[in-house]
């Protein structure tokens, strides 16, 4: 029986979801502080035989949490401690910014959704770079065989014209790179005013190049970089983002950001519409964001890894979009739903369907 369905209604439901998020990522960080979390280690770490390479990197997981819910790197360790075989850190924007006006993040409960338009609210990369490099160097002194992964999601500051965007990029990459197992440029969010228009593939390639060039300088080493996108994006845009891809030679897609549409939705459309706009994100992603993960797998072929995200709520899903061509997978909206044990779970469910498989075919 799992409870914590039964204590999310009881005590997050009503409450603002911004204020419930800080609430529980502090109590998360608490559970690090006090040692509780570690103590849970043995029920929560992945088992050996999830362990994923991807860009030459090995992952203790192919699950891991999406950008968003760490925003400033905070709570880097303590996550990773509920299971997460990597935490993508941010958006962080080359500049402190205060993110939208509050409200700006919203529950659909029936839909098992959110709506957000928190505006990358975060600290800046000059301030979030020490936390990053505390956080790596602590997790290879725990882990020094196969750690979690820090994965760094930087995008374009609000105040910043389109015309200046590279420039703002360059920032957050210099100073975030070095302490970056990875970086994605993100171009996709629908809550800084016209960043998707990066996305088109014009515009895409000196952004990524000079993003690419200017990471690997500052960290002296090659930081593998990816971008990620939206699902509002025509099935031909799909395409020229994939041929841009592997002209550039990436390492890397992340498939999908959160999407402006409001089709299929459970929920009341007075209830919806009183959210306003923003990034809708959960179980109604599901199939679109799969729907882009398969496109990108035909486009792609096996010369790129791909990061799927969106409406991943089980190691089900997981699984399905590991056959699909994903090489990694990413949740968040379903962790606000399903509780600290979520990564856990899923790490356990992959690992048993995976013995099972390994039976069977040695039976065959």
């Amino acid at each position: 029986m799992r409870v914590y369905p039964t204590f999310f209604r009881l005590a997050f439901s009503w409450m603002d979801a911004e204020r419930a998020h800080k609430i529980g990522f502090k109590g998360i960080r608490l559970a690090h502080t006090t040692g509780a979390s570690r103590l849970l280690q043995r029920f929560t770490a992945p088992a050996p035989s999830l362990q994923t390479t991807a860009f030459g990197v090995t992952f203790p997981s192919p699950f891991g949490l999406a950008a968003g819910f760490d925003k400033e790197g905070h709570g880097i360790e303590a996550l990773t401690e509920l299971g997460f075989g990597h935490v993508e850190v941010g958006t962080i924007t080359g500049q402190a910014q205060p993110g939208n006006e509050k409200p700006r993040l919203f529950r659909l409960i029936q839909d098992r959704a959110v709506i957000n338009r928190m505006g990358f609210n975060n600290d800046g990369a000059v301030a979030v770079e020490p936390r990053l490099k505390a956080a790596r160097d602590a997790l290879r002194r725990r882990y020094p065989d196969v750690r979690p992964v820090i994965g760094v999601n930087i995008g374009k500051s609000k105040v910043v014209e389109l015309d200046d965007a590279v420039g703002d990029y360059l920032l957050s990459a210099r100073s975030l790179a070095p302490a970056a197992d990875y970086l994605v440029v993100n171009v996709s969010s629908p809550n800084t005013p016209g960043l998707r228009l990066l996305q088109d593939v014009q515009t895409l390639r000196p952004l990524l190049t000079a993003v690419g060039e200017e990471a690997d300088r500052a960290a002296g080493r090659h930081v593998p970089l990816l971008v990620k996108i939206a699902p509002d994006l025509s099935n031909e845009d799909i395409d020229d983002v994939a041929r841009l891809a592997l002209d550039l030679k990436l390492d890397g897609i992340i498939a999908t950001n959160t999407t402006i549409a409001r089709t299929g939705l459970k929920s009341p459309a007075e209830a919806v519409e009183k959210c306003g706009p923003g990034g809708l994100s959960g179980a109604p992603l599901k199939q679109r964001s799969l729907e882009v993960l398969r496109r990108l797998k035909d486009a792609t072929g096996d010369s790129i890894t791909l990061v799927a995200v969106g409406g991943v709520e089980t190691a089900r899903d997981v699984q399905e979009r590991l056959d699909a061509g994903a090489t990694l997978v990413q949740g968040y909206t379903a962790f606000l739903y399903e509780g600290p044990f979520w990564a856990a779970r899923i790490n356990r469910q992959l690992a048993k369907s995976r013995r099972s498989d390994k039976v069977r075919n040695k039976s065959s």
